[in-house]
């Protein structure tokens, strides 16, 4: 039973990749603006990138534990906040299919601004930090991208069941296509270690 649905898992993401591939290509684009903005100096850019640091370091329950020298613990809370307070809402939102875009465009253009450090230099020179900055960039917004495009794909099935986004023979589950929604946990199999990953890496490697 298990190794079926991991079989079916390739399938819901084929059916999911042009939404997938519409939040993905909007973090890409806000990423690139953020990034341009500060690397250019935007005065404002940099005063939100220290603010949101300076923030996140002193209420951010995964960066007070990392700052206690609780790596780990600070995984954890990142991984748990990643999902159940970014990855999850963004799937839900994608049932009204435009709202998961806004979301997205201010979560890359937020990675794009922190691309460079305290003292506003890029963390994008050669060495150590560009490849970890990267990496984690990457292995977060890839399981960012599946989870709203997933909600988005099931917002379309909902809205116009007849498209070829829809399910036309399947049962519905509260109005929702079954096959919609078990699409989504299908794609939730990845999502979840993906994120977990995210975070280990994250505060593991630094």
């Amino acid at each position: 039973m298990a190794l079926h649905w991991f079989q079916t898992i390739p399938a819901a993401l084929g059916r999911a990749r042009g939404p997938i591939a519409w939040i993905a290509a909007t973090y890409l684009l806000s990423l690139t603006v953020g990034a341009g903005m500060v690397h250019a100096g935007n005065a404002a850019a940099l005063r939100y990138r220290d603010t949101l640091v300076g923030t996140a370091a002193a209420s951010d329950q995964a960066m007070v534990a990392m700052n206690h020298g609780l790596p780990l613990r600070a995984a954890i809370l990142d991984f748990t906040g990643n999902l159940g307070l970014g990855a999850i809402p963004s799937t839900v939102m994608g049932l009204a299919v435009l709202l998961p875009f806004p979301m997205a465009a201010y979560r890359g253009w937020v990675g794009g601004v922190v691309s460079v450090d305290g003292e506003h230099h890029s963390r994008l020179r050669p060495g150590r930090e560009r490849w970890y900055y990267l990496g984690v960039l990457f292995l977060q917004l890839l399981p960012y991208s599946l989870a709203g495009g997933a909600g988005v794909r099931l917002g379309l099935a909902f809205l116009r069941p007849r498209s070829s986004f829809g399910y036309p023979e399947s049962a519905t589950w509260l109005g929702l296509p079954a096959d919609g929604v078990r699409d989504v946990l299908r794609i939730y199999t990845l999502i979840v270690p993906l994120f977990m990953v995210a975070s280990l890496v994250e505060f593991l490697a630094r």
